[in-house]
């Protein structure tokens, strides 16, 4: 069982990932037409309003205490109506992308977090920035996965004839049963696990270079 200030290394980051992820996607959705996730309080940076009991806290602490060296989480969906995208199908892939490109953007923050921290000799912080760097290239891969209701289901989705696209999103039902399957059989280390680590390369020559 993880001490508690291991907790926080782990969940601080994970909060933060999560909650930008979320909120991205309403602000993206917001600037092309679409407000409903500003109207029901879902652009904003409070993680309360974006906590989902399962994917946010249970699952992620499920992993970090079975030590499984795999974490990941979701939150609650923000709510979008496509209809009202002024851009069409490139406003859906805008919106999808906007989730993935917020947690880079804020591994990019937990690297310039942790080479202050290195320089101040802050190993608390070191650790988290360490943390931050991996939870966020994590969701970002994890959610590009084609799988609806992923974020990278919404692109494919975006992409194909409007009934190829219909019964593609029809897999979404299935989503969760095909993502824990995955999980538990290893296909993460296949599918997520390799453009993980290619990122975590090019972090870690940064953290070198502007160290």
């Amino acid at each position: 069982m993880p001490d508690f200030q291991t907790l926080l290394i782990y969940i601080i980051p994970l909060l933060f990932a999560i909650t930008l992820h979320e909120a991205a996607h309403g602000w993206v959705a917001s600037k092309l037409g679409d407000h409903t996730a500003r109207m029901m309080g879902r652009v904003t940076l409070n993680p309360v309003k974006h906590i989902d009991p399962i994917g946010t806290l249970a699952i992620p602490l499920l992993l970090l205490i079975s030590s499984s060296g795999f974490i990941f989480g979701w939150a609650k969906p923000v709510p979008i109506n496509f209809n009202a995208l002024r851009s069409g199908k490139s406003g859906m892939i805008w919106v999808a992308l906007a989730g993935p490109g917020a947690n880079l953007f804020m591994a990019v923050c937990w690297l310039f977090i942790m080479i202050l921290s290195i320089k101040m000799n802050i190993s608390v912080l070191i650790e988290m920035g360490r943390v931050g760097i991996l939870v966020n290239c994590v969701l970002a891969v994890f959610n590009l996965l084609p799988i609806p209701p992923l974020d990278g289901s919404r692109v494919i989705s975006a992409l194909l004839p409007n009934q190829l696209a219909y019964q593609y999103n029809q897999l979404e039902q299935y989503g969760l049963f095909i993502l824990l399957g995955l999980m538990f059989i290893g296909g993460f280390n296949y599918l997520v696990l390799p453009v993980v680590e290619v990122l975590l390369t090019w972090f870690q020559y940064a953290l070198v270079l502007l160290g």
